[in-house]
């Protein structure tokens, strides 16, 4: 499967400051962490990176619904 965008990119999408969908929160506050690994395409980095730094982040579940959004969006 080529991939499109990276999962960052594909989040960017999600941002919306006057939302409070957890989806929207999560773009939110990735946009303001330095250190997201921006060019990862791979679940394992990402998810190893969210579990030891996303603290903005109040589920894991958040990051698995959003990463499912985002292949579903790339097998389009």
């Amino acid at each position: 499967m080529s991939v499109s965008k990276t999962f960052y990119q594909f989040l960017m999408t999600q941002r919306n400051p006057e939302s409070y969908d957890p989806i929207s929160e999560f773009a939110n506050n990735a946009f303001y962490d330095q250190a997201f690994p921006k060019q990862s395409t791979n679940f394992d980095e990402l998810s190893k990176y969210l579990e030891l730094n996303g603290n903005y982040l109040p589920s894991m579940t958040i990051f698995d619904e959003t990463w499912q959004k985002y292949l579903d969006s790339n097998a389009h």
